[in-house]
């Protein structure tokens, strides 16, 4: 079956604002492919095999990690971007880059890092995400990064601070004249969030830090539980869970199509270029499905990333990261030679961006490593 034709207001190779250093068309690939095929190449791509996504990768096999998450929010966006008739590739390279800039130990890492780089410009992992494939990864003979095409770098870089936006030239202006990225990157942000919601249900579950009672005063849980009972009494524990989310996913992911589609018809952009102007984003839920989902977000909040026992980890890797940054600031050379010599060529504030780069670019077992080699 042919691919049906991108719908007008979709991201095009024909009116991209291109990459950062120009390079030969392939034969045989478009430019996002090659985007996406760079990404899933790259080192920090494999390093989120082993980077938290709720749980520490040493507290289970089979919990997901930055990598499994990854995987799961490029699925949700690409079914997506093909029902809406957007650009899949695009879509696709930017859910799997994402959380490429991501600290070891989830949003504990990020939180502790910022706090250590607090003086220093603070840090912001969507901002990382782009200096890993803008800079960080060094791969090619030509060019520094993964020399990414414009709409890729701007879905990869969902949120930022004014202050850093001025210095980001036409990728920045968004972030200080309140326009909207394109739908591929407005798609991929919201999958991400759908990918997390769900999937944590499922790993909290997993975990026994969240019951079915619990989960069962949740709208959005309870509608599927009833239905899944119905349909099959007496279902096993393990199934029933999965089923139920299965179905919770294709809930929310057919009202984010029927309702990004709805307001699509009633703005009818002409371009891209209309997307941007359009004053809202346009990918989106219907006001009850919204409130599901939200619901949700807020009871995993308070009974799954705010358990005792993630809390206990929590301060357990919030100081192995402050004491890895407190060292590797006061003695560059214990880092290895590479960033130890790009820590030499400037002041403090790039000596400490740099102590910075080489911790968040960590795996959890590494960064582990890394402080008992530190502690003696």
């Amino acid at each position: 079956m042919q691919p049906a034709p991108l719908a007008p207001y979709a991201a095009t190779e024909s009116r991209s604002k291109g990459r950062r250093y120009s390079e030969p068309d392939t034969r045989y690939r478009g430019q996002y492919q090659r985007d996406r095929d760079r990404i899933i190449h790259s080192t920090g791509f494999r390093r989120l095999v082993y980077k938290t996504q709720v749980f520490v990768n040493h507290e289970g096999d089979l919990y997901r990690t930055r990598l499994t998450h990854s995987l799961e929010v490029a699925q949700i966006g690409r079914s997506v971007a093909v029902a809406l008739h957007l650009n899949e590739p695009l879509t696709e390279a930017i859910c799997l880059a994402h959380d490429l800039g991501h600290t070891p130990f989830g949003h504990a890492g990020q939180d502790t890092l910022n706090t250590c780089m607090r003086d220093y410009g603070g840090f912001e992992h969507n901002l990382q995400s782009l200096r890993v494939v803008d800079e960080l990864e060094a791969k090619y003979a030509d060019f520094p990064g993964l020399n990414l095409m414009f709409e890729t770098r701007e879905g990869i870089l969902k949120h930022c601070s004014k202050k850093n936006a001025r210095l980001l030239g036409e990728l920045g202006e968004r972030f200080l004249n309140r326009t909207q990225p394109g739908l591929e990157a407005q798609l991929a942000d919201i999958c991400d969030a759908v990918a997390y919601n769900n999937h944590d249900v499922d790993d909290g579950y997993r975990a026994g830090l969240i019951g079915l009672e619990q989960l069962r005063e949740q709208p959005l849980f309870e509608s599927q539980y009833r239905e899944v009972t119905r349909r099959y009494p007496g279902l096993e524990d393990r199934r029933l869970i999965y089923e139920i989310i299965r179905r919770m996913i294709n809930t929310v992911v057919t009202d984010l199509i029927e309702t990004t589609q709805s307001n699509i018809d009633e703005t009818a952009p002409a371009s891209i270029d209309d997307v941007r102007a359009a004053g809202r984003p346009l990918v989106g839920f219907s006001a009850e499905i919204g409130e599901q989902h939200r619901l949700l977000k807020q009871f995993l909040h308070q009974h799954l990333y705010s358990h005792e026992q993630k809390l206990e980890m929590t301060r357990k890797v919030q100081t192995v990261l402050r004491e890895l940054f407190e060292t590797f600031m006061n003695d560059t050379g214990k880092m290895p030679a590479e960033f130890a010599a790009s820590a030499a060529q400037g002041d403090e504030a790039v000596r400490a961006r740099v102590v910075a780069d080489y911790i968040a670019g960590m795996t959890d077992r590494y960064a582990f490593a890394e402080h008992k080699r530190i502690s003696g």
